[in-house]
């Protein structure tokens, strides 16, 4: 499309917002003795201003297809050494930093304080105090959007939001009978408990569980739930090539420029995203076979080229208020603006299981008056081509605009050339936590890059999607800072 339209949605009351309404704790009170001092106003008088928290600077390793060069790489390790990068890239050694929260979506028992035990593995302080999130694949975003509240309201200076994941370190579990005979084991006194417990295993006991993709409410894919939207919203197989093979040219571009330079750090002999296929062309993508919806008798439209691969990786995002940022002598690429949540009942209602970004980015807008064409870039996460193809389509549709969205027509459309523009999860890969500050990193960057438009600073619109049938949106704008 060579153009932008779109239509401004009503506001509505039960919007769900990630968005800090309330305001920042600019001071500290004296420490109380045993006398506590007497209070002549109230204590939220103190808390009326909320001040804006920055994106500083990100730091991934390369991703690397599941099976690579990480396979043997632990959750862990990946995201020490993707904080590492980001503390030598900004002099970070020995700092103690607010907050780091950061996720895993395949998680081992042993990473149950996975954040924290990469900050005491990595050059930050000790003292900076970390902890774990997930939300499946938006688990990046959502950290992103967490932390950035919690420096508006003033409750911390700096942060660091992370994800990482392996599927090729994925837990491996027993069947639920080897795994019952285990723990009566344990519990067993005699040797003859123990040997009549041994006694009941069978071979098929021994077989490994490893971890799937599919919806435990349906037991159906990912990839089998996109099919099925894909064909609800009538997306070709050419359209889902055209955007596949745009992601690797404009990932391979960008590369090409050095845009990554400053955003990656080599891990493993890996320097640039292995999944990458600066060759990319529809004659190639169109001789691979469908993989997705032949048994559910959809149109079997989705390949391994027009789908993500399981990915290996990690990434990182700086966060910081201004005040901290400048007295650190560090650079300012962005604002985080907004944030929304969102889900949809993928299991009884009529929406695909990753359409909740469709829902979410026009509550997000609504809020803060804006429409789907006012902005210069446009990061939405490719699970799937079909995915941002079927999410394009419902927001240009005039009977999901009003039957679904409330609006008099369509939401609207988006100027294709600002998509994505360098790459995307089906070039890059997808290690589902790490997705997200992917995309935030990137982002914030090329809005720097871009400083003004039309006599305003450049503006973002992330959106992920993520199972469960969740979904996060955010709006990010470029630090100019003579145009607050």
């Amino acid at each position: 499309m060579a153009g932008a339209t779109s239509n401004t949605p009503r506001n509505r009351s039960n919007t769900q917002s990630t968005n800090a309404q309330s305001s920042g704790n600019q001071g500290t009170s004296k420490p109380a003795g045993n006398e506590a001092p007497q209070q002549e106003h109230s204590l939220a008088a103190k808390h009326h201003t909320a001040r804006d928290a920055v994106v500083i600077g990100g730091n991934r390793i390369p991703f690397a297809r599941t099976g690579g060069a990480y396979t043997y790489a632990s959750n862990q390790s990946m995201l020490t050494a993707a904080l590492d990068g980001l503390v030598a890239r900004f002099g970070l050694q020995n700092e103690r930093i607010g907050e780091v929260a950061a996720g895993a979506v395949l998680k081992h028992s042993r990473d149950f304080n996975l954040a924290r035990e990469s900050v005491l593995g990595s050059a930050l302080s000790a003292e900076t105090p970390a902890y774990d999130l997930q939300q499946a694949c938006a688990t990046g975003l959502e950290a992103v959007l967490g932390l950035a509240n919690k420096i508006k309201l003033g409750q911390i200076d700096s942060a660091i939001a992370g994800g990482v994941d392996s599927a090729s370190d994925a837990p491996i579990a027993v069947s639920e009978h080897l795994r019952t005979i285990l723990l009566d084991l344990n519990r067993a006194k005699t040797t003859g408990q123990k040997l009549k417990l041994l006694s009941k295993i069978r071979p098929k006991d021994l077989a490994p569980n490893a971890p799937g993709t599919g919806e435990p409410r349906t037991g159906l894919s990912m990839g089998e739930h996109q099919a099925i939207t894909t064909a609800q919203w009538k997306v070709t197989r050419e359209a889902q090539d055209e955007l596949a093979m745009a992601s690797h040219k404009n990932l391979a571009t960008a590369y090409g420029r050095g845009f990554f330079d400053d955003l990656m750090t080599p891990y493993k002999g890996l320097v640039k995203d292995s999944n990458l296929r600066a060759d990319s062309s529809m004659e190639k993508l169109a001789k691979l076979s469908p993989v997705f919806g032949k048994r559910l008798g959809t149109p079997a439209t989705m390949t391994a080229g027009n789908s993500t691969p399981l990915t290996d990786g990690a990434s990182t995002v700086l966060l910081g208020s201004e005040e901290w940022a400048k007295s650190k002598d560090l650079p300012i690429l962005a604002r985080v603006i907004d944030g929304e949540a969102g889900a949809v009942d993928f299991v009884h209602g009529k929406d695909g299981l990753l359409m909740a970004p469709a829902f979410a980015v026009p509550r997000l807008l609504a809020r803060n008056g804006l429409r789907l064409g006012d902005f210069d870039f446009y990061e939405i996460h490719e699970a799937f081509a079909g995915t941002v193809l079927s999410t394009l389509a419902a927001w240009a549709d005039e009977k999901f605009g009003r039957e679904r969205l409330g609006l008099d027509g369509a939401f609207g459309s988006i100027d294709r050339s600002k998509l994505n523009v360098n790459g995307s999860s089906l070039a890059a890969g997808h290690p589902f936590a790490a997705t997200g500050g992917r995309i935030v990193a990137s982002l914030s960057k090329m809005l720097h890059e871009k400083g003004l438009v039309d006599g305003r600073p450049a503006r973002g619109l992330v959106s992920v999607c993520a199972a469960g049938g969740l979904g996060v949106v955010a709006i990010f704008e470029a630090y100019v800072p003579e145009a607050k």
